[in-house]
Parts: structure tokens; sequence; C-alpha cells
């Protein structure tokens, strides 16, 4: 009985191997698959939730588990440099598009921290990659709600999310 566990746990862990793999090749190929998985994302809002993530390998790495409570946004930052122009024309500094991306910064902490403002009552527990084109960044990120009872009476994610933190 221990050998099949054993074995069970290999067969998982060279299915996570192979599709991180495969998004590697497909990366490095640049595949017509993955052009046209981000023509369908950019007609999406900027941030979108979806029912299972796109890197399963990549997500159950970070905590990821099929359970109420637990949800995954793919969302869009923009490329380009840190130097953005000021608009010309008056509005309110908030609408200007230069304020909160700072070198200091990366481009995923950005999509973090865009995904935890429209969903305050989130934790993110984590985000991966997923593509780039000429435009923009494509960031999947975890979240969980401390509230919901499944995440509340989980031990594990008990350690890991900030709201249970004494």
């Amino acid at each position: 009985q221990n050998t099949d566990i054993k074995v069970l746990s290999g067969v998982i862990c060279n299915m996570h191997q192979y599709m991180a793999e495969m998004w590697t090749k497909m990366w490095k190929t640049n595949s017509e698959e993955l052009k046209e998985k981000a023509m369908v994302w950019r007609k999406e809002p900027t941030i979108h939730r979806i029912e299972r993530p796109s890197r399963l390998d990549r997500a159950h790495k970070l905590g990821y588990k099929a359970k109420q409570g637990i949800i995954v946004v793919r969302t869009k930052v923009g490329r380009g440099g840190m130097r953005k122009q000021r608009p010309k024309s008056g509005r309110r500094p908030k609408h200007l598009g230069v304020v909160r991306i700072k070198q200091t910064d990366s481009m995923k902490l950005v999509a973090e921290r865009r995904v935890n403002e429209k969903y305050p009552n989130m934790e993110v527990i984590g985000s991966y990659f997923l593509y780039k084109d000429g435009k923009n960044i494509w960031y999947e990120i975890l979240l969980a709600d401390p509230a919901h009872p499944s995440i509340s009476r989980d031990v594990e994610f008990k350690k890991r999310l900030k709201a249970f933190a004494k």
C-alpha cells in the first residue's frame, strides 16, 4: 500500500513536470495555440475571473486547491517604459495614468495590487506569468477568502494567510 502512494505521487510529479515543459516549449516556439489564446485574452476585461488556472502545475506549487473560497483571476498589465508622458489636458492626479507604476515595483506586483483593489475581501496567495506581447503582460493571480469556512478551517491556509497571522 505504501508503494502505491509513492508511485502515484511520482506520476503526479511527472504530470506537473510535463505541463511545465509544455508551457516553456510553447513560449520558446511562440506557438500558434498561445497566440490564439492571447487574441481571446485581449478582448477580455483587464481583470477577469476564470474558473480554473491555465497553468495547473504552477498554481499547485503556489498552493491552489480546487475548493470553495479560492478563486483565480487573469489580469493584464500594460508594458512599456516607466517614464510615462504626463497628459497635457487637466485631470485629477489619480486619473493621470502615471502614478503607482514605479521602477522598483515589478509588473507582477502591479498586477497583484490591482487585483487586490478589485477584490478587497480576498488575499493574494500567489501569482505567475502567463504570456506577453508587444503591449501587455498577462498574469494569473490566486486569491483566497479568509472568511470562508472551508479556508478558515484549513490548517495550511491558516499558516499562509495574513488574516490569521498573530
